[in-house]
């Protein structure tokens, strides 16, 4: 039998029977068309998943290898220091001190203030009102080129004479002063150096005078300056003073005392009786004078006591004062 052809438009309609069914296929690759990209997309879930499993796990490892201690708890309150500041004595208002600086008992004042160190101390930081050290009378007076006496023309109510002068122009001292020189002259000679002699102690405003201006015609005024205290500026004048000399074999003169024996002596052991060497070598650029050995200035046995174990070489040092090379004019 000869079959239709199936070409043709009016066969369009016509089942063959020996081919599939093309409705079928269309369905079967519209089903393929739905579920790929379905497991595509399950596929790329898994994986990202697996990545963000395994980055987590990889994240704590790394946190446990690399444990960061906590920070300390902040300090909500600071402890409150309380500083309290050291009280400051009022020497001057105790009965003691006032006594004896009313009776003119200045060792006693001293030894009320609690000794040499303690006066020092309360003068230097200016908690001592009632020591005046411009006072003439007294033993911590400080005379210098920028301190003058007052009155210019003081003079010592009381003076005496040590045992031993160097010659009848070397004067007096103050009586204190000269009992002084005495226990020291007897030490020295005890000591096999031989006694000490006064070569030169009070001058008067008068005789100073003349002494200072004859360093001038000599020196003319800044050599003099050096060596000799202007009138009104002279330790001398006070009566605290003693230019010394060594007497061993003979007195010497006073340019040669700082190289004796005893010269060396009464350097290191004078304010064991009181006096210092005013007018040190080291001193000069605070004193403004030339070293002079002989020269020596009594303070009372407390505060030279207080002078040497401190290591002071001037009175301005010692409390604390501006040094004074120079004169003010």
């Amino acid at each position: 039998m000869e079959h239709p052809s199936s070409e043709g438009g009016d066969n369009e309609g016509v089942t063959d029977p020996q081919r599939p069914v093309a409705r079928h296929a269309r369905a079967s690759s519209s089903a393929l068309r739905i579920f790929v990209p379905i497991g595509i997309a399950v596929t790329v879930l898994g994986i990202i998943l697996a990545l963000f499993e395994g980055a987590g796990a990889a994240t704590g490892a790394g946190a446990a290898a690399l444990r960061v201690p906590p920070l300390p708890v902040t300090a909500q309150e600071l402890p409150v220091v309380e500083i309290q500041a050291a009280e400051v004595v009022d020497h001057c208002a105790e009965p003691a001190v006032q006594q004896a600086i009313a009776s003119g008992d200045d060792n006693a004042a001293v030894a009320a203030f609690g000794g040499g160190a303690a006066f020092r101390a309360a003068v230097a930081t200016g908690n001592a009102p009632c020591v005046d050290l411009a006072d003439p009378v007294r033993l911590w007076l400080v005379v210098n080129k920028l301190r003058s006496l007052s009155p210019a023309e003081y003079a010592p109510a009381s003076l005496g004479e040590p045992a031993l002068l160097r010659d009848s122009s070397a004067g007096p001292v103050r009586a204190d002063v000269a009992a002084a020189l005495d226990a020291m002259s007897d030490a020295t000679e005890a000591a096999g150096l031989g006694p000490l002699a006064l070569g030169s102690g009070y001058r008067s405003f008068e005789t100073q005078v003349g002494n200072y201006y004859g360093h001038v015609d000599e020196l003319g005024q800044e050599g003099a300056d050096a060596v000799s205290a202007r009138p009104g500026h002279s330790e001398h004048q006070t009566g605290l003073a003693a230019d010394v000399v060594s007497c061993a074999d003979g007195c010497g003169g006073i340019y040669d005392f700082g190289a004796t024996p005893a010269g060396v002596w009464v350097a290191e052991n004078g304010w064991q009786f009181g006096f210092i060497v005013r007018y040190e070598a080291s001193a000069t650029a605070s004193t403004g004078y030339a070293p002079e050995p002989w020269h020596l200035r009594y303070i009372g046995t407390e505060l030279a006591r207080a002078y040497h174990e401190g290591g002071y070489q001037s009175l301005e040092q010692f409390f604390a004062l501006p040094d004074a090379p120079g004169y003010a004019d």
